[in-house]
């Protein structure tokens, strides 16, 4: 079910995504960079892209019939066997897909699954990341044992094959590890709100954003700390709290896991308690990479999953990160086409963002420490308040 690599040669694979209604090809485009970059944090090599407009997905294989072949005559040609959609797919859908294109076929929530069981380190975030893996693997039994065909012959209740029986003694396991996972985290459930209860008094702050904006360098600045930072999305699994005292103010920040867009619901669920940082904090320090094309989609990502999580009503105070590595592209004098914002400088995306916004914000490089004097004065004055 989820991709076990342990040889020192990457293992190829070819990328399929869908532009749908009211989706163009540039954001198809940057949605499959999104894919290839998660497929690179977990070890693969993305060798080809396939992209199909779709009015809806095919029942029976997602993408259509000549898609298949496409990509089928391409796998047998350049040697690649495995193959991961940006969609979540039904257990059919996987079962049809492997079996017309003879190769292993992940999905998006597969493979985000496989990045967090790489990256968890703590038991904890272990046994988070083992509870979402048998949620999402309990529906898509039945395509595991495919091989195992029924048997024919005798009657009544001795029908059934061993494909059959293995498949209804796998399930119980399951759901007795399930079960089993679901009370240890219940356990460590209620120690960290016993933790979280002992720090009462004191303003907690929480960082928060989408994956690989740069939450965790900010973390080390704010708190002088040396919290695990890399550029690679979810280097972050668990929660990191530091005590951070800016003027005569102390305060507890918390950095959580970062957020990203079809973020799996068995991981929300199962990381209820990391979560719960985010959902008690005062104020929540929203950092966006601002040099992201679609960074703007990003903030929605996030104020949704917010939402979700019921964090939505929270303070917000927006930090715009990576102004460094912000670009645009000039306008020609001569060109009397309104701009888009790829044509705005940085200059004027300051000055227009804080009035669309109707919120506080800041622009900051957390790498060249720009700005941060600012910021700390600003979440010193927040704590005053």
């Amino acid at each position: 079910m989820f991709k076990n690599n342990f040889s020192e040669e990457p293992e190829k694979a070819v990328i399929v995504g869908a532009i749908t209604a009211g989706q163009n090809e540039r954001v198809s485009k940057e949605y499959l960079d999104e894919l290839e970059f998660l497929a690179e944090t977990d070890g693969v090599l993305v060798v080809k892209r396939f992209v199909q407009k779709l009015v809806k997905p095919d029942t029976r294989t997602f993408v259509g019939s000549g898609k298949i072949a496409e990509i089928k005559a391409y796998l047998e040609d350049s040697d690649t066997g495995l193959v991961i959609f940006d969609d979540e797919l039904s257990p059919s859908q996987l079962r049809n897909l492997e079996t017309e294109l003879k190769a292993a076929v992940m999905d998006r929530t597969a493979l985000i699954l496989d990045i967090f069981a790489r990256r968890a380190k703590t038991a904890y975030a272990k046994t988070q990341v083992e509870l979402a893996q048998y949620q999402y693997m309990l529906p898509r039994l039945t395509r595991m044992w495919t091989h195992l065909e029924r048997q024919s012959g005798g009657a009544g209740l001795n029908m059934r094959g061993p494909g059959e029986t293995q498949l209804e003694t796998d399930r119980r396991i399951i759901m007795t590890r399930i079960a089993y996972l679901k009370a240890q985290l219940k356990k460590i459930d209620r120690q960290m709100a016993v933790q979280r209860g002992n720090r009462s008094g004191m303003s907690r702050l929480a960082l928060v954003g989408y994956t690989n904006v740069g939450k965790s360098t900010l973390m080390n600045l704010l708190s002088k700390s040396e919290v695990f930072a890399e550029n690679k999305l979810f280097a972050t699994l668990d929660t990191t709290v530091r005590k951070v005292v800016i003027g005569n103010r102390p305060f507890l920040l918390s950095d959580t896991v970062g957020f990203i867009r079809k973020l799996p619901h068995q991981l929300v669920e199962s990381f209820k308690s990391t979560l719960d940082e985010v959902r008690e904090s005062d104020i929540l320090l929203h950092v966006v990479d601002i040099s992201h094309p679609n960074f703007e989609e990003q903030i929605d990502v996030v104020k949704q999953t917010l939402h979700n999580i019921g964090a939505g009503d929270k303070p917000v105070y927006l930090i715009f990160n990576k102004i460094d590595a912000y670009s645009f592209i000039q306008k020609d004098e001569d060109d009397l086409t309104p701009p888009s914002k790829e044509n705005l400088s940085l200059t004027e995306l300051m000055n227009s963002w804080p009035a669309k916004e109707n919120a506080p914000c800041i622009f900051v490089s957390a790498r060249q420490k720009t700005n941060i004097d600012k910021l700390r004065n600003d979440i010193y004055d927040m704590l005053v308040v």
